[in-house]
């Protein structure tokens, strides 16, 4: 009688790295809410925090005066952290997701001789500061950065973004990919870094042109300035099943925390 039997190759999560900034929790924790409730794959959320990023000594590089977030460097340790291997997404935390992020996993997996795919930006930031008045700049493929996949084992990634690089390295280096050839950086569609108050929803081609993921580039509906911005409400709604789901589980953990304890038996005492 012969037998046989079946191994099941558990499937790595899609990793994605999130740039965290103190000053926009919330918008990290309602980015990562909205990218978890869409997905129909194993996905892990990774915050890039800097300042755990300095305490590893993976990260030495003194603040300059053109970096309106905490992460504005650090994104390029994504293939890094990402130990160098297979795909990782990267993308700003002011990123409200609509959309599976699956559809971004497989454009990955269609572009192997590829080292980054992003968004192809042709933009000019209208206003002089942004968010709670950082200073906005304007470069050549600015926002290209902002959402990129990231093929973490092409040689060329391997090679130029190291710590000591993205440490060292000038901004235009970085942000313009100039350690690439310009066939080794792929394109995804816009809807997928749809930037508010830059980009349109075409009447004529709603499927085509309607956002998958909305950047709140700007500044979102988390500061005061931007509270009635475009699609501010799509991010307040989800902001608010963020916190529901966080009220619950507060409810749950003090009620399982009541049922957990012990109480004491009495014990009568004969004097």
């Amino acid at each position: 009688m012969s037998s046989s039997c079946s191994t099941t190759i558990p499937v790595e999560p899609f990793r994605v790295f999130v740039g965290y900034d103190s000053r926009e929790d919330i918008a990290y924790r309602v980015c990562r809410r909205s990218l978890l409730r869409h997905a129909t794959i194993p996905v892990e959320v990774i915050p890039i925090v800097q300042q755990d990023l300095r305490s590893s000594g993976l990260y030495w590089r003194e603040r300059g005066p053109t970096e309106s977030t905490e992460f504005s460097f650090t994104r390029f340790l994504t293939p890094y952290l990402a130990g160098y291997r297979g795909w990782a997404l990267f993308v700003d935390c002011d990123f409200l997701f609509l959309a599976d992020v699956a559809e971004l996993a497989k454009m990955a997996a269609e572009n192997p001789n590829r080292a980054v795919l992003c968004v192809h930006h042709d933009y000019t930031p209208k206003e002089a500061t942004k968010m709670d008045d950082a200073v906005q700049t304007a470069y050549p493929r600015k926002n290209w950065s902002s959402m990129v996949l990231f093929n973490c084992a092409h040689p060329k990634n391997k090679a130029a973004l190291t710590p000591e690089a993205v440490s060292t390295q000038t901004g235009a280096f970085l942000h313009r990919f100039m350690w690439l050839e310009d066939d080794e950086i792929g394109e995804v569609p816009f809807v997928w870094n749809f930037l508010v108050g830059h980009n349109q929803v075409d009447p004529a081609d709603i499927a085509g042109t309607a956002p998958r993921a909305i950047h709140y580039t700007s500044g979102g509906p988390w500061f005061e300035r931007y509270r009635d911005c475009e699609f501010a409400d799509l991010w307040v709604q989800e902001r608010d099943a963020y916190e529901a789901d966080d009220q619950k589980q507060d409810d749950d953990d003090v009620n399982k925390a009541d049922n957990d304890i012990q109480v004491a038996p009495v014990v009568s005492v004969d004097a």
